[in-house]
């Protein structure tokens, strides 16, 4: 698949949620951040990305734990990102 269409149907995902706060925060680290990451930390936001609002939202408010350390570095990134 190409990586255009591939990051278009990302952007999708990160800015189509439930919670406007969700569409703001993913979106603005797609944009800001993710061309950064390594292909472990991509792999890991692309796998919260597809997680529910409900579900995503106590593991960013620090609520729930992260599954794993590599999870809870991008966690930890993306409780980083300056929004507008």
């Amino acid at each position: 698949m190409e990586a255009g269409a591939e990051l278009n149907r990302l952007r999708w995902r990160c800015t189509r949620r439930a919670m406007l706060e969700m569409d703001i925060l993913l979106g603005s680290f797609l944009d800001k951040h993710y061309a950064g990451l390594t292909p472990e930390q991509a792999a890991v936001f692309v796998a919260l990305a597809d997680m529910e609002d409900l579900e995503l939202w106590p593991l960013i408010t620090g609520k729930r734990e992260c599954e794993n350390s590599l999870q809870a570095e991008v966690v930890a990134m993306l409780r980083n990102v300056k929004v507008k």
